[in-house]
Formats: C-alpha cells, sequence, structure tokens
C-alpha cells in the first residue's frame, strides 16, 4: 500500500476541492485533508501539519496549499516522501499582487465575499462553457462555506508566503508538477520554471483545464497523481 497521501486545499477553497480524488485514490490508500484557512501564516499551518500528520507522508498542495506543501517541505524533509504541486509556484508575491490581495481584504470586511470570489475566479480559473460555470459557482460555495474570516486568513497567508525557491532547489523527493494548459493565473511557463528549478520534478500538462484541473478535469487530474503515487521511491 502506497504511503498516506495528504490533501492541502488552495485559495477560497476547501476538502471539496479535492472531491473526486479523495473519492478515487481513498480505495487503495490512506487520504487526508488539512485546511488552509486555521491562520494567517503558512508557518503557522505549516506546524500545525506537523503535529498531527503522520511520520511519513506524501504531499499533494493546490496553490495556496502548494505553498503550504512547501513549507512543511522545507521543515521536515525527512517525514515527505513526494509531494505534487498543482497550479502552485515557489515565488513570493509581488508588490503589485500584495497590494490587490489587501483591496480583497478590504472588500470581504465590508461584506463583498462573494463579489471578490467571483471577480478571482473568473480570470483564467476555468475553461470556457459550462465547465467554468459550474467550476465557479463551486468555488463560491466552498468560500461562502468558509466565511469570511477564514478567507481573509488564507489571502493573508498567501500575501505573506515567503518565497521558496532556496528550498525548491534541494528537494530530492519525486516531485510531481501539474497545470491546467489555459491556466490564466499561475501560466505554463511558471510551472516549467518551477520543474525546472527542482532536480527530480516532472510537469504534467492537463488539456482542457485552467488554474485548478481538479474540477476542470478531474478524471485526467486523477489518474496523475494515481501514476505518480505507484511511482517507486528512489532514494537521492
Amino acid at each position: 500500500m502506497a504511503e498516506p497521501l495528504l490533501f492541502l486545499p488552495g485559495l477560497f477553497c476547501d476538502a471539496r476541492v479535492f472531491a473526486t480524488q479523495m473519492t478515487a485514490l481513498g480505495r487503495d490508500m490512506s487520504v487526508m485533508i488539512a485546511p488552509t484557512s486555521t491562520h494567517e501564516r503558512i508557518e503557522e499551518m505549516a506546524s500545525e501539519i506537523l503535529s498531527a500528520a503522520p511520520m511519513k507522508f506524501a504531499l499533494v498542495g493546490q496553490c495556496l496549499g502548494g505553498a503550504v506543501a512547501l513549507e512543511v517541505l522545507r521543515r521536515a524533509p525527512e517525514r515527505v516522501t513526494r509531494i505534487a504541486l498543482i497550479g502552485a509556484t515557489p515565488l513570493a508575491d509581488t508588490p503589485q499582487d500584495a497590494a490587490a490581495r489587501e483591496t480583497q481584504i478590504v472588500s470581504i470586511k465590508a461584506g463583498r465575499l462573494e463579489d471578490v470570489v467571483r471577480e478571482n475566479v473568473s480570470k483564467g480559473w476555468f475553461v470556457g462553457g459550462n465547465t467554468r460555470n459550474d467550476g465557479i459557482a463551486k468555488v463560491i460555495t466552498m468560500a461562502r462555506a468558509n466565511g469570511t474570516d477564514a478567507t481573509v486568513r488564507q489571502l493573508r497567508a498567501f500575501q505573506r508566503r515567503k518565497d521558496q525557491q532556496g528550498t525548491s532547489r534541494k528537494i530530492k523527493q519525486p516531485v510531481l508538477v501539474m497545470c491546467g494548459d489555459e491556466d490564466g493565473v499561475t501560466p505554463r511557463k511558471r510551472h516549467e520554471f518551477m520543474a525546472e528549478l527542482i532536480p527530480y520534478a516532472k510537469l504534467e500538462v492537463v488539456q482542457g483545464a485552467g488554474h485548478v484541473p481538479l474540477l476542470d478535469q478531474p478524471q485526467a487530474t486523477t489518474e496523475l497523481l494515481r501514476s505518480f503515487m505507484r511511482q517507486p521511491l528512489v532514494l537521492r
């Protein structure tokens, strides 16, 4: 049996973003979910995760969850067996991005949570057509359920994340870097950069998907994760 698999959801999301993957992969291995809305700093989230996680585990981080996964790996590389990063980046926020998140936080606190989420996810998160509308609705539902305080904590954590390029260069575990071919938030070139930065990374581009291939192309994403988890671990 494969090692336990820990999922870390992204911005505006909760466990439901991984619903298809957890259901399918849960038949073959232990699967867990850790929230990414409990603290305003990624370092605090990583500490909380490490205190509750098994001694050895694999990580799947999406968007914000990818930033948390890299911090977990930085702190305890001996406990992480492999890591998949989906729609993620090792880079810190630019000053422009940080300022934009500040504006979003102000709007959310003023009662415009749904408007802020809708504005964000309408730009490159999903491909066109009914899939896009369904994906936007799912993310809004998750954000609404999480509430104002949790969403603000996510934005703060993402805004304050540290540059993890140094961590990325030192990774010795197998790494899967995954992105949608139409990701308008973290474009393919950024994923290619990250895959080149990490010594043992493999890049997989999901066709017909935006920033959240988990929802755009759930079956294709699941099969890529299944294949990744079946790969033998190689000591580096």
